[in-house]
């Protein structure tokens, strides 16, 4: 009898890690799944740490579960890959070991920036406009807060590295990444996909040494052979080779079968994204790069909303705290309840429009959240509604930002991410955006991008249109309600996108007040 061949994935999401076995049909044969306890710790208000091999210890868990549970299958693992989270440094001593927590991207800390630029490079980003996204880039620049709070700890730092790049080295020995895994805060020319030459005005920025950064392996290639002392201590088949592949907003994309410029990608985690695969790059935009794909000869344009369903945990921590108790007595999830409160309030709010810049943006730097239209019929339940309408309301001006600067229309959005199981939720951004909206057949959708980049890197396909083809498939489309997409057209134009324009000189205000 044939085998099936299976791509292993190790996938480290924001609130858990998960290992998963994926056939070339694109079915979950094994997940082992472990949430991560505590998800952070903080040591000051709007800190955000953990330590760097508590996420490889919970990997190996994983690993054993998993190999323990099918051990049948384990030989026929053909290849394996990393996906991780964006944006998190590991700061390595020169015997590659942590020095310090992992100061996450959900870290609310600002550096100072005190590091100088050269005159005429300052000079050249005021005068494009781009001053106050690259002093937000430089202080949300972890290496400039270490290097300002904890010089001690900088002068012993060999090795500057995402924690993607950290798992690959314990996995294989091999400190290297693709250029998709290493999106965030670092020195990479991503049109080029590799590191800016030391100097470099751009890779300046950011103040790390390129004798600090890993080795780059583009998405495809092998980045090494999975060490045996590893394979032993979790029960994997020696040799199994780890193929490079792409952040997980990079590899969830794939995984919703974006590839082409005409579909959109719709990601409702933490962070909420919106994303288009483009052969050509595009700045999605201006200043705001396009990032390497998690599968060669693409590249992803990508708005991201920063705190996104982020939004949604904290109106129920704050508003809604009760909610835990009726949620448990009624046997269901709180987000079941909190899906009904979204059918009890009519498209629009009832005219309470929701800025949701609850975290600064490379493109607005400076911009801040806001309410606008409270009057004495507006309860909680508008509140939650408009949280939702207001992030799909800034999605939708980012895919209007992306299409304009590829020069093409984005004719359907593929969805994913917790907040994509409401069919509420998913129904109010279909009406937003006027385009009908599919959902495919796994919540786990980064996995399966992961194992649709794998099988194609190791030729189990023709190229990554095959795979997808093979391997994504639609549980359930959202067709846009004419009558709530007029109304929602109405809202986005006349109120939505002059609220920052009008509320910019606030913004400035407050953050010239409160210094932050």
């Amino acid at each position: 009898m044939e085998k099936d061949p299976l791509v292993l994935t190790l996938d480290f999401g924001t609130q858990s890690v998960r290992t998963a076995l994926i056939n070339k049909s694109g079915e979950i044969v094994y997940l082992a799944k472990k949430a991560y306890e505590p998800i952070y710790f903080s040591n000051k208000k709007g800190y955000a740490e953990q330590n760097a091999d508590f996420y490889w210890e919970d990997l190996l868990e994983c690993l054993k579960e998993l190999c323990s549970a099918k051990p049948n299958e384990l030989s026929n693992i053909i290849a394996m890959t990393v996906t991780t989270f964006r944006d998190s440094a590991v700061l390595l001593d020169k015997e590659y070991k942590p020095l310090r927590p992992v100061i996450l991207w959900l870290d609310q800390r600002l550096a100072k920036a005190e590091e100088k630029l050269p005159a005429v490079h300052k000079f050249l980003f005021k005068l494009v406009g781009m001053k106050d996204t690259i002093d937000l880039n430089r202080t949300r620049t972890m290496a400039h807060w270490v290097k300002e709070n904890e010089p001690e700890i900088w002068e012993k730092v060999d090795k500057y590295v995402n924690i993607s790049t950290y798992i690959n080295y314990k996995l294989t020995g091999e400190l290297a990444d693709s250029p998709g895994g290493l999106t965030g805060h670092y020195p990479l020319n991503y049109k080029k996909r590799e590191w800016y030459k030391e100097g470099a005005m751009k890779g300046r920025i950011f103040g790390v040494p390129n004798f600090m950064l890993p080795r780059v392996v583009q998405a495809g290639e092998i980045i090494g052979t999975l060490k045996d002392e590893v394979a032993e201590q979790v029960g994997l088949p020696k040799g199994l080779k780890l193929i490079a592949s792409g952040s997980d907003k990079g590899c969830e994309t794939i995984g919703l079968g974006c590839l082409t410029p005409d579909v959109g990608a719709i990601s409702y985690g933490t962070a909420c994204t919106i994303e288009v695969s483009n052969p050509k790059y595009h700045e999605p935009e201006p200043f705001l790069p396009a990032y390497a794909a998690a599968v060669p000869n693409l590249y992803n344009m990508d708005v991201q909303i920063y705190r996104g369903y982020w939004m949604l945990k904290w109106f129920a921590s704050e508003f809604a705290s009760e909610l835990e108790s009726e949620a448990k007595s009624r046997n269901i999830a709180i987000e079941a309840i909190l899906d009904e409160w979204l059918n009890d309030v009519t498209p629009g709010s009832d005219g309470l429009i929701l800025q949701p810049y609850w975290g600064p943006g490379l493109a607005r730097p400076l911009a801040k959240g806001a309410i606008v239209g409270f009057s004495n019929i507006h309860t909680r339940k508008h509140i939650y509604r408009a949280i939702v309408e207001g992030i799909a309301f800034a999605l939708r001006e980012g895919l209007e930002s992306i299409e304009k600067s590829q020069h093409q229309k984005v004719k359907s959005l593929r969805i994913s991410g917790g907040g994509s199981l409401s069919d509420e939720v998913c129904q109010i951004t279909a009406d937003i955006f006027g385009l009908e909206i599919s959902r495919v057949q796994t919540i786990e959708s980064t996995s399966l991008g992961a194992a649709i980049a794998t099988f194609t890197a190791v030729k189990e396909f023709k190229n990554v249109h095959e795979a997808v083809k093979n391997m994504t498939k639609f549980s359930q489309t959202f067709k846009p309600n004419k009558e709530n997409h007029i109304l929602y057209d109405n809202i986005y134009h006349n109120i939505y996108l002059k609220m920052y324009p009008r509320l910019k000189p606030l913004d400035i205000a407050i953050n010239n007040l409160f210094k932050r």
